[in-house]
Formats: structure tokens, sequence, C-alpha cells
């Protein structure tokens, strides 16, 4: 994947009425206070305000002055995709709904931001509520709508709860700056003015706060101030019909419209995207008729669209053409489309795709080139099911959304396009596992720290394979029974590998602990050789199996078909491996003339081994 793309930091000026204290020395902690009779408390740590206290409140809107120099510096930058601590997101707070104001021009790299964050609040009053935040100014904290005290450092955005707070509190801050990463504000492919946020796996952080994990969804509102010749996509449906922007806005008025866009359901912080440039809009059509139970349209439908740059219509066209076709495939085969629309957009995304929650972002230079993308678009739609509505709990369980999405990208085309199309794709995925190193680690690697680095041959194709795997020992109605079940269990929410295997086993009523065991916390995969004899005295088969594996790959147990061909007919027997080298005795009419393991690909393993 392309590597990140550093801009300059920046930071617009501070509303007149506030100031606050630069930064303490690198390593230390950054506390900023709103100077209104707190002067005497600014070089403390934030504390959570004593009840008889008094914390003066100001007007909730605070006003920016976009453009001018920040009075200090912001705090240092946190490198993207970094590894949660252990603990890190445990949950002491929940973030229940955010509503993102932001100001965008076609001229500037910056950008002002408010957000309101709808919060139940830490039981503990002396636990602060932390928000994600990284390379940008704050220059107000609002709780429920008093001026607060806060602490700005290594990457954390520091706030108590009024002291007694119960049910729900509002979390206002004021911000803005030249991200760093997260929101792209430069040129597009075609050097026309263009944003768009593009936020995997952690780098929603570098745009608004958050609590940017996977594990805290919640719903979210957009109101964007973009130039008038821009399109603006976001997440869910649009509230309102795109209008003039108030003189009053943020960032003024001036050549801008303002748009209004609005979830339903929660998603993840790293789905939660806007976008906005000189876009054409085409419908591809509707799908999940009847089955769309959070479309806003009165017929039940979804709005099945794509967003490319003008110069590049007549190749979303061929590109995006299956798109509603895709949504019905998986609709049936799965459940419920879970969101109010899908739209397909070209846009600034580092990755070849990116499966933003109802608005998929599209790498802008593979269309405007015209490449061959149904491959990457049916595994983006897949995602809208395993990685957005059903969404892993923690990033080492990361296969639940790449290992779902390869898989069930791929059986779109062993229904549209048949069977040998969907062999060759799971052909070339198992030749990427053995090709790779990842697979010296699980699959669910508890040890990595760089959240870029699971995005590797384990969690995409041996993901899929797991999949596949599974299928083939349990039948296509046991499996696809279980799909559904875990979909329905865990829809808007998050799932963890252990819940995952918990619905397989009710619904196969087997102990798969085993097999979740072997092909997804212990490395590698199992390289088979076998040798075929015949004893005419006993009328049998003599088939010897070795696995061959490096040592400290696991012996693994594998349900085995054999296929052999006797007088022009094929004969199978399933027997089950679970040592490196086992002899097995099979009956057979007469000597057999060849023997295939496996005739049906269902497992994922290399042959020919010594």
């Amino acid at each position: 994947m392309p590597a990140i793309q550093a801009v300059g930091r920046g930071s617009p000026a501070a509303p007149e009425d506030i100031s606050v204290y630069p930064r303490r020395l690198a390593g230390t902690s950054t506390t900023l206070f709103a100077l209104a009779g707190l002067g005497a408390l600014a070089c403390a740590p934030a504390t959570p305000p004593a009840a008889d206290t008094p914390v003066p409140g100001l007007a909730p809107d605070v006003p920016l002055e976009p453009g001018a120099v920040m009075s200090i510096p912001e705090p240092d930058p946190v490198e993207a995709g970094r590894a949660p601590l252990p603990g890190e997101y445990a949950g002491a707070f929940d973030v229940l709904h955010y509503d993102l104001e932001l100001s965008l021009h076609l001229d500037r790299s910056d950008f002002d931001g408010r957000a309101r964050i709808l919060v139940a609040p830490p039981a503990d009053p002396e636990t602060p509520m932390e928000f994600d935040l990284v390379g940008l100014a704050v220059h107000a904290i609002e709780v429920d709508g008093v001026r607060t005290p806060f602490e700005y450092a290594d990457g954390k955005l520091r706030v108590f709860a009024p002291p007694g707070a119960t049910g729900t509190v509002e979390v206002a801050v004021a911000y803005g700056g030249t991200p760093d990463d997260g929101l792209i504000l430069r040129d597009n492919v075609h050097g026309d003015p263009a944003a768009f946020a593009d936020n995997w796996p952690n780098r929603a952080r570098f745009w608004f706060p958050s609590v940017d994990h996977p594990s805290d969804k919640a719903t979210v509102e957009y109101t964007i101030h973009a130039p008038a010749a821009w399109q603006v996509i976001a997440n869910g449906t649009i509230a309102a019909p795109p209008a003039p922007t108030d003189d009053d806005a943020l960032g003024g008025a001036e050549g801008r419209r303002t748009w209004r866009w609005t979830t339903s359901v929660p998603i993840p912080s790293y789905t939660m995207v806007i976008g906005g440039a000189d876009l054409a809009v085409r419908q591809v059509g509707l799908a999940a008729c009847g089955d769309s139970p959070v479309s806003p349209r009165s017929d039940g439908c979804t709005r099945v669209s794509y967003w490319v740059y003008p110069q590049d219509v007549d190749n979303g066209a061929r590109i995006f053409g299956r798109a509603a076709e895709m949504v019905d495939f998986f609709t049936d085969l799965i459940g419920p489309y879970p969101y109010e629309k899908l739209a397909n957009v070209q846009s600034a995304t580092r990755f070849g795709g990116m499966e933003n929650s109802s608005a998929i972002f599209y790498t802008e230079q593979g269309i405007a080139q015209g490449r061959n993308m149904e491959g990457t678009v049916s595994h983006e739609i897949a995602h809208q099911w395993f990685g957005d509505s059903v969404t892993e709990s923690e990033w080492y369980d990361l296969w639940l959304s790449e290992g779902f999405a390869t898989y069930f990208g791929a059986l779109f085309f062993e229904e549209a396009d048949g069977p040998g199309d969907f062999r060759g794709r799971m052909e070339g995925s198992r030749q990427r596992v053995l090709a790779s190193s990842d697979v010296n680690r699980p699959v669910v690697d508890r040890e990595e720290t760089n959240l870029f680095n699971l995005l590797n041959a384990n969690n995409y194709p041996k993901g899929g394979w797991v999949l596949h795997m599974l299928r083939g020992m349990l039948g296509d109605e046991t499996f696809f029974a279980g799909i559904r079940s875990y979909y329905a269990r865990f829809r808007d929410s998050v799932a963890g590998t252990s819940d995952f295997r918990a619905v397989m086993e009710e619904a196969s009523g087997s102990d798969l602990g085993w097999f979740f065991e072997q092909w997804l916390y212990r490395p590698g995969y199992p390289v088979v050789a076998s040798e075929t004899a015949w004893d005419a005295e006993a009328g049998e088969a003599v088939v010897t199996i070795r696995q061959t594996q490096q040592a400290d790959w696991p012996t693994f147990r594998l349900p085995l078909d054999i296929e052999f061909e006797v007088g022009g007919n094929a004969e199978r027997s399933r027997v089950e491996v679970t040592g490196r080298e086992q002899t097995f005795r099979i009956p057979l009419e007469a000597a057999p003339s060849g023997t295939t393991l496996d005739p049906d690909d269902y497992l994922l393993m290399q042959t020919g081994g010594n």
C-alpha cells in the first residue's frame, strides 16, 4: 500500500474570548484551560471539578477565526496505526452519538471543526472521558454547556464529567488545523481540489475527537460547509437538500453550500467518513427491496449509486455495473442490508477500496485508469455485513472483517460467473498464503504492535480459507445457517472469534475448538505428501499420509477426502489425519489407477511435500 503522506501542521486562531497556555516540555502533559476565572489553575493537571466549585458557563457555540495563526503549538504528533495498549479501551465510558460540523475551503489545507459528542460517562467520577485526537488545536471544551478544563497530550483529550452526572452528557469541542492524516485535503488525480476522509485503522483521530477503536460504535451526523461546486457524500442518508451556507456558519458563507447527512444505526469510527469534490453522481439501481430495514425510501429498497470525477464516468459505469446485483446476492445469502444506501465513491483513499459504511471509497487512480476492479467492489460490498455491521471487537480479530470479505466477495462470482471462476479465485488466495512469510504468525496475532501489518496474508486469504474449510467440513446447509445466525445476533454490534465459534458450534452441534485453535491461533498450514499401494490379497488401497511442514508449525487435524479412480469410476473415502505420518487401508473393488487428495479443494494445504 502507498506510504503515509505527511503534510505540514497549522492551526487557526483561538476565539477572542479564550486564551490557552502553551504546551509543556515534550514528555509532559499539556493541560489547557479556558481563562474565565480559572487562570490560577492553568498549570495543574485536569481534575474533576468539585461539586461546590462553580465553573463559568459560556455560550455553547464557540466562534472560530479560520486561517489565522494559533497562539500555541499543537501537541506532538502520534504515529498512525499504533496498536492500543492492553486495557486502553476497556469501556469506562461509551460514545453514543457524534455530531460533527466541518468547514472546508477550496484553497486551504486546514479546516475548522466543532464536535458534539453524546456520552454515557464513567461510573467513577474520578475517571476521565478520554478521546483520541491528534495533530489539531483544541480551542475550548464544554460539558453540558459549561466551559470545562481539559488535558490534551500524547494523542489523548481528557475531560471529566460534571459531579454527579448520570445518564448522558454532551461534550462539545471547538478545534481545527491542518490534519496530518485521516482527512486528505489536496488536489485529486485530475488536479482538482477535493477532500476525503480515510480512517483505517485508527486515523479518525486525525480529524475529529473520537473513541477510535472498533469496539465503540456510535451513530453520527455531519454538517459540512463546502465549496458550492462540490458534491458532498457521507455515511447514512441526506438529512436535507444542500443549501447555501448561512452567513454566521462556521468558516463563513461565501461561495459555499451546506450538506447534512445522518446515520440511523451505529458504526465504527474507522468507517465514519465525508468526501467532497466535483463529482458526477450516477445510479446503478435498487437492491435489497423489502429487506433494507433502515432505508429511507418508501419502497423499502436500497439505492445503489456511484460518485466519480466527471472525467471517469464511463469507467465508473463499467466498474460498478453489477454493484446492485452484489447487494442482492449478499442480502439473500446473509441477511438484511444494514444501511440506508450504498454509494461507491472515487476518492483519495490510500487503499484499493475502503469499506466505509454505506459510502465505500475506492482508489481514484484505479478508477481513472479503468482497471478491472470488480473483485474489489464485491469485497468492499461484502464488508457492509462483515466489518461494518458486525465489527471485530479487537484489532487482532481482523480476520472476522477481512477474511469474511475475501471469502464472501469471491462467493458472488461463484453465483454470478460459475464455480470455475470461484475456484480460480480461491486458488489465487491459496498461492498467496503459500508464498507469504506472514503465516509464521497466527491469524489472531495479539503481539502485533503496528496495525497496518495486520493487512496481510493471514487476515485476508488465510482467513477466507478458514471459512471455506469450515464450509467444506460442515456442509453448505449448516455453514450458511450458522453465518446467518452470526449476522443476526451481532448486527450493528461487535464480535470476537470466540463469538463466531460459539455460533458455529450451535449451528453444527459440534465442538469446533480444535479447528479454531489450529487454523487461527497457531501458525502455518499442512504440507502433505502421500503414497498409495495396492494390497491385492486384502482388496485394499494402502494410503500413507505424511505431514512434512516445519517442526514449529502444528500437526494438523485434517478431515481429508481421498478420491480413487477405479475402472473409469471415481470412488471417495474420508479419513481423519491426526499425526505426522499415518496409514489408512481403504477397501476398493480393484486397484486404483489414480489417487487425488482433497478433490473438491476444501483444504488449505500444500501437496507434494518431502
